[in-house]
């Protein structure tokens, strides 16, 4: 274990602890469980947003700390995580175990005040995040399979939390970023890819910067775009879409499906960023039109 670094001021410990929980990668995830929240509920009840903004925070805290205590050593060889807190010597493993597990803790009460099968589904997240997804990195692409259900959960779960209950439409929504995500992830494994080798991570589907995986990204983004726009056809429950959401929301599609292809076009690191960014936008803005088309209607 490195040692860590004795002379720290608080902006720096804000700061390690921004780091450690991913911050802004937690808020992202606090977004889609808003969204999925606010599609669900008949009334808002502003007690069951905040709690669940606040366990979903640490939950997906709880899940990036194990994440970096796990995987210190192979961060400290990557250019982009080797400064993190622990790889960096700045935080002990032992203080990110204890944030880790309150963070555990607080996230799972918290989520189970609002009922149980929210904390149920919180729990498997960390679960599958930290036990499943982490060790399979280092020895298999399907690692990104695995990644993308605790990462597809907080849409649904804020579904959960709103209405109790598991169903189609919960289901549609844990689909559709249960789909993105293949083609955010394979294109940041692309730009990344030098790196990542660094660390022995395997995230392409192919294990190379090749067209098989560029065609795997534009099938998946394909795939997406359906599941995204299924709400329309009534076969979902209370989650529905008007016709005008929907060609907003199939447009975006078309945005993502666009980059995809313009990866399998150029196979360059800058093609796969572009992607990368293009993705994120488009799942945030997907949620936003799911969100606002329900309140207009």
């Amino acid at each position: 274990m490195s040692k860590t670094n004795t002379s720290v001021t608080a902006p720096s410990v804000i700061s390690d602890f921004k780091e450690i929980t991913k911050m802004r990668l937690a808020l992202s995830v606090v977004f889609s469980s808003v969204a999925g929240y606010l599609l669900g509920v008949e009334s808002v009840e502003v007690k069951t947003l905040i709690l669940l903004a606040l366990g979903g925070y640490f939950m997906v805290g709880a899940s990036n700390a194990f994440n970096q205590i796990i995987e210190k050593d192979l961060d400290a060889l990557m250019s982009r995580t080797k400064n993190r807190p622990i790889p960096a010597g700045r935080m002990s493993v032992t203080t990110a175990f204890v944030i880790a597990c309150v963070f555990t803790l607080l996230g799972i009460i918290i989520l189970y005040t609002i009922n149980k099968q929210t904390a149920m589904f919180g729990a498997i997240s960390i679960f599958l995040y930290t036990c499943v997804y982490t060790p399979l990195k280092t020895k298999t692409p399907l690692a990104v399979f695995v990644g993308a259900i605790p990462g597809a959960i907080p849409f649904m779960l804020g579904w959960v939390a709103a209405t109790d209950d598991f169903g189609i439409e919960p289901g549609t929504l844990f689909a559709l970023q249960f789909f993105w995500q293949f083609p955010h992830f394979w294109a940041i494994g692309w730009f990344l890819y030098d790196d990542y080798k660094k660390g022995g991570f395997f995230m392409l589907p192919t294990g190379k910067q090749d067209k098989g995986t560029a065609v795997q990204t534009i099938m998946y983004t394909i795939w997406t775009i359906m599941v995204s726009i299924i709400p329309v056809f009534g076969f979902t429950g209370r989650l529905q879409l008007s016709i005008i959401a929907t060609i907003v929301v199939f447009a975006l599609g078309l945005w993502m499906l666009y980059y995809a292809i313009r990866l399998f076009r150029l196979m360059t690191e800058k093609a796969a960023k572009q992607l990368m960014l293009v993705s994120v936008s488009y799942i945030s803005l997907v949620q936003i039109v799911y969100v606002v088309d329900k309140f207009l209607h």
